[in-house]
């Protein structure tokens, strides 16, 4: 008697073959996450002193220029596109935000923050209008477009210093840079943006701080690129234009608009980077983010982005940027040459590239 066919159910799938390749397929997408999360248990080992609550608002400190810089050239990385630009692009902003805020010394402080903020918003908007126009609308390669502009800034940014360092001797400069939200004293309580009142000279050895405004800020600005990247039309023409710019532009997006304001936005991003770099170091210097571009890129990569385009979140380079700052923190605790950072910096890039290979080959 043969089987009645409402009744025969479809050939089942091994739940014991499919759970291993699901579990393979999230970790392969969660890796970043994990490996930052090795890096903290393994330091918190071997380093004395790292695991604690005032090293990781330093790493968090420390971390804030390299992410603002990563914020805006995640952008570009997921248009299939790269920016050289950034690092010098950082370095003028510093530059001619500390010649502005040096030359109004004895204003009001915060009359000197404003005009220097003014002057490294209006330098990102100058250099990520060249670049725009250069690779949107020229057809330049990113790559020849932003490596000219990198060039004319670096050479401004020395011009503009002489070649030492641009220090500004405000007072009251520095807290904005270094300052924490909150402050706490076991005898006169907790006060915001400020020490306890009735608390001074010896006493204030006492005083703990919580939330360093560098962090406050990052926090600010990569919840603004996270919502830019994934919750507006723009966001979605970026991945668009990113994943395939043929189909993107036959759906009518704005190719070249679209590609215009990427740039923009990114050496916005760098320029806000030199600006916070004046805060954290009272001045500005012309090669301040020479190192930096490609740590931010290495940041972009570790978090999950393709260099192919199309693919990037703001939240993988917060994570990318967490493994660089784990890194370098954990290493100096441990007294290891700072040399051997860029070494391990380099292999963690060559692992997210081959993981990222490994993800399009097995988990297309």
């Amino acid at each position: 008697m043969s089987a009645n066919p409402t009744t025969m159910s479809p050939p089942s799938i091994d739940d014991e073959n499919i759970r291993p390749a699901g579990l393979i397929a999230l970790a392969s997408r969660l890796w970043a996450v994990l490996f930052l999360i090795a890096l903290i248990v393994f330091f918190s080992i071997v380093a004395p002193g790292f695991f604690d609550l005032f090293n990781f608002q330093a790493v968090g400190a420390n971390m804030a220029v390299l992410l603002v810089l990563g914020l805006g050239q995640t952008f570009v990385i997921i248009s299939a596109g790269i920016d050289l630009s950034t690092g010098f692009v950082m370095g003028l902003s510093s530059v001619a935000s500390a010649l502005v805020m040096q030359g109004l010394t004895g204003y009001p402080l915060p009359v000197i923050i404003f005009a220097g903020l003014a002057m490294a918003l209006l330098i990102g908007l100058a250099a990520g209008a060249v670049n725009g126009a250069l690779v949107a609308y020229m057809r330049v390669p990113p790559f020849i477009a932003t490596l000219g502009t990198l060039s004319v800034a670096q050479g401004v940014a020395y011009v503009l210093s002489g070649g030492p360092p641009v220090s500004i001797a405000t007072r009251g400069l520095g807290f904005f840079g270094n300052g924490f939200l909150a402050y706490f004293h076991p005898e006169a309580g907790l006060s915001i943006l400020g020490l306890p009142e009735g608390v001074s000279g010896a006493a204030v050895r006492d005083v703990m701080g919580f939330f360093p405004l560098q962090v406050v800020y990052i926090v600010i600005l990569a919840a603004f690129f996270g919502w830019l990247l994934g919750r507006t039309r723009f966001g979605r023409h970026v991945y668009a234009v990113g994943g395939n710019p043929k189909a993107a532009s036959r759906a009518g997006i704005p190719l070249e608009w679209t590609l215009f304001r990427i740039y923009v936005l990114c050496s916005t991003s760098a320029a806000l980077a030199g600006f916070l770099y004046v805060l954290r170091f009272n001045g500005g210097v012309a090669n301040a983010g020479d190192a930096l571009m490609l740590s931010s890129v290495a940041a972009i990569a570790i978090g999950g982005a393709s260099m192919l385009g199309g693919q990037g979140r703001i939240l993988g380079t917060i994570v990318g940027a967490l493994v660089i700052a784990v890194i370098q923190n954990g290493l100096v605790i441990l007294g290891i040459d700072p040399f051997w950072q860029y070494v391990a910096v380099g292999a963690v890039i060559i692992m997210a590239v081959l993981v990222d290979q490994a993800k399009g080959r097995f988990f297309p």
